[in-house]
């Protein structure tokens, strides 16, 4: 079904989401993204859904006015964030949500076509256009090669913005940064964003307590001791530190924070 492009329903730093057809949106992405980190997002979110995630479907690749897009199923609702902000969820809720995909993401075998934890950081530390410290480079190389198998599949960026809830029940989107690694990975990534990446104006202590929250549980559901959770995410925190100084540009301030807790755990 070819469709053609309607009003603006969603969007982020990097792409806007528009109507395409019944059913359908299409993810246009802003001038000055690479096109194969396009492609890549299209190719993840393939894999996602055909590995029967609750991902979108991928129906077609467009190029228009000069920007690339691809046209995928359109979920009808309302973010996690949204929702908690109208108070419509309670924090609660909003944990055993995001536990439950967790563990679902994590118990389903990794597609052929997601890329691993090493390559993916791998192609960021070696792209023009990184944006870590040089100086940081060397030791997270080597933070890499200690890292424990990559035996699982981990979303990459689980959060509160990229669960939306339909009358089907909660969706995820964005699997731009899908890999295969210890799962421990996306917890660990999610206590980076909620607990180290605060902007400024922000109560730091409901982020950090949905943070706990969501460790809690998942530990609860996945049968594991907190602190064992604790002990598996350890590695993969100077891991997704670097991940964000590699892509994010964030407020000089975050960025410095960053720095600092990476350097000193390369010592």
């Amino acid at each position: 079904m070819r469709g053609s492009l309607g009003e603006k329903i969603g969007g982020g730093e990097s792409a806007d989401i528009h109507a395409w057809a019944p059913g359908q949106a299409v993810k246009l992405f802003k001038a000055g993204v690479e096109q194969r980190m396009c492609r890549h997002e299209a190719r993840m979110t393939r894999a996602a859904f055909a590995a029967g995630l609750p991902a979108p479907e991928v129906f077609d690749e467009v190029v228009l006015d000069g920007r690339f897009g691809f046209v995928l199923s359109r979920f009808e609702g309302q973010t996690l964030l949204q929702l908690l902000q109208a108070g419509a969820l309670t924090r609660d809720q909003a944990t055993t949500i995001l536990a439950n995909l967790l563990l679902s993401v994590h118990k389903t075998p990794p597609p052929l076509d997601v890329i691993s934890q090493r390559d993916l950081m791998h192609a960021l530390l070696r792209s023009s256009g990184n944006l870590l410290p040089k100086h940081l480079a060397p030791g997270v190389f080597a933070l890499l090669e200690r890292l424990p198998p990559e035996d699982g599949l981990c979303h990459g960026d689980l959060s509160v913005n990229n669960v939306i809830m339909t009358a089907e029940g909660p969706r995820l989107i964005d699997w731009t940064w899908a890999r295969r690694s210890g799962v421990a990975l996306d917890l660990a990534h999610s206590h980076v964003v909620l607990c180290e990446l605060i902007p400024d104006g922000i109560d730091p202590e409901r982020p950090r307590a949905l943070d706990a929250a969501v460790q809690a549980e998942y530990a609860r559901l996945a049968g594991l001791s907190p602190a064992a959770l604790t002990a598996a995410m350890e590695p993969y925190l100077p891991i997704v530190r670097a991940f964000f100084l590699l892509v994010w540009a964030g407020s000089p301030a975050l960025r410095e924070r960053l720095v600092q807790r990476l350097e000193v755990q390369m010592r």
